[in-house]
């Protein structure tokens, strides 16, 4: 469907006398990183300049697209890999913890986001919520647009579900909607002093209230639109979700057309059925090796052949020998757009990009939700009809019939 996009008039004719200048504003692991290069890409094709600040480790994937890249000082693969997060994806403490652990970061990150602006001087900020809340204070500075983004329905109050960061079922209109407001106002306050005293002193600007961290920025104090990139097949538009939400589908990146597979992966696929894709993406494992014989067994268990995509850590590739290459195939990570055509079924970690790839091509799916937004995307695929099964712990994985 078209993308309503600030900048245009009724008719979608540009208000802008040329092309703008659009920075994009996001962190994470690649699956918060890749969609949004993706979006940078279509603005790209449309004439726009644009520039994606994020983590280091994804310039290659934001210059394929023809963009600029400017990468942020913090190497999100190696925190997540300590052993401080990944208690932090287990544990309540552990998450306090690391939150604590990580002031210090977050601020070094509004310094970069700013500094990164002044330079790029845009006329549009599109940020990744909550990943990019820097672009608000920032848009204000400059006198520009901040648009807010998201790939889950996390940040707008719905009696339509739970909010996605709770791992609860359905509790009801009010329970629903008050789970919203409740994840919302903790993000809001946890983050609200430090931002505050941010803008202040390096922005000269005055404390805004800890909801408005949530609302993106204009100029004249409109309303702005607010962008959420995921299927309407899987979340349906909430009635009552108000005019400035717009539910654009997942925005998908497919590889160079000569973008070419490594020589054993072309032929391990082709010297046999389609295999079963198994990867936990960016999730850490706290025994990967133990994670890794568990699902090795399960595929000797049902005489599948598999490609094991080892992620950030989340499957340990050396234990793989232990089945012949005839069998699994091991590598770190391959483009979703070009392997998951061209597999059986789809096991993973139920991340929304992986989820929607998966769906997007019609591959069956397992998902074993770890933490996060996880459980939620198990539930809507469920719901949704769609061909999936959504396993709470990863250990059951030999308990499926693969």
């Amino acid at each position: 469907m078209p993308v309503r996009w600030p900048g245009l008039d009724g008719a979608g004719q540009s208000l802008y006398p040329g092309p703008m200048r659009i920075l994009i504003l996001t962190l994470g692991s690649r699956g918060d990183v890749q969609p949004y290069a993706a979006l940078g890409g279509a603005l790209k094709a449309r004439g726009h300049d644009v520039t994606l600040a994020t983590g280091q480790g994804f310039e290659g994937m934001i210059e394929a697209q023809g963009l600029v890249a400017a990468p942020l000082t913090d190497d999100v693969r190696r925190m997540i890999q300590t052993p401080e997060m990944q208690k932090a994806l287990r544990t309540f403490s552990g998450k306090v913890q690391a939150w604590r652990a990580s002031k210090g970061m977050f601020r070094r990150q509004l310094d970069e986001m700013w500094a990164i602006a002044r330079q790029v001087q845009p006329d549009l900020i599109a940020y990744h919520h909550p990943k990019g809340l820097a672009a608000q204070s920032i848009a204000e500075a400059l006198g520009i647009i901040a648009i807010p983004t998201a790939l889950i329905p996390a940040y707008i109050p719905t009696s339509a579900f739970p909010s996605p960061g709770l791992p609860l079922g359905d509790l009801g209109h009010f329970g629903n909607r008050m789970s919203h407001r409740a994840v919302v106002g903790l993000m809001s306050r946890l983050l609200a002093g430090q931002i505050g005293a941010w803008r202040r002193n390096s922005l000269g600007l005055t404390t805004r209230p800890p909801r408005d961290l949530f609302a993106g920025h204009h100029p004249e104090r409109r309303p702005v639109l607010r962008l959420h990139g995921f299927s309407r097949h899987l979340v349906p538009l909430p009635a009552d979700w108000g005019a400035a939400e717009e539910i654009t589908g997942y925005w998908f990146s497919d590889p160079p057309a000569d973008w070419q597979p490594p020589e054993d992966l072309a032929r391990f696929l082709e010297t046999g059925p389609p295999p079963v894709y198994v990867g936990f993406g960016s999730m850490p494992a706290e025994d990967a090796e133990h994670l890794t014989r568990t699902v090795l067994e399960a595929l000797k268990m049902a005489g599948r052949r598999a490609v094991l995509a080892t992620g950030w850590g989340g499957l340990a590739a050396g234990i793989a020998d232990d089945l012949t290459a005839a069998e699994v195939h091991v590598l770190e990570t391959a483009p979703h757009a070009w392997l998951f055509p061209r597999c059986s079924a789809v096991v993973h970690h139920g991340g929304a990009g992986t989820t929607h790839e998966g769906l997007r091509w019609g591959r069956p799916s397992i998902l074993c939700p770890v933490f996060g937004d996880q459980p939620f995307w198990g539930r809507r695929v469920l719901q949704a009809g769609y061909v999936g099964i959504a396993l709470l712990l990863i250990a059951l994985i030999a308990a499926v019939v693969l």
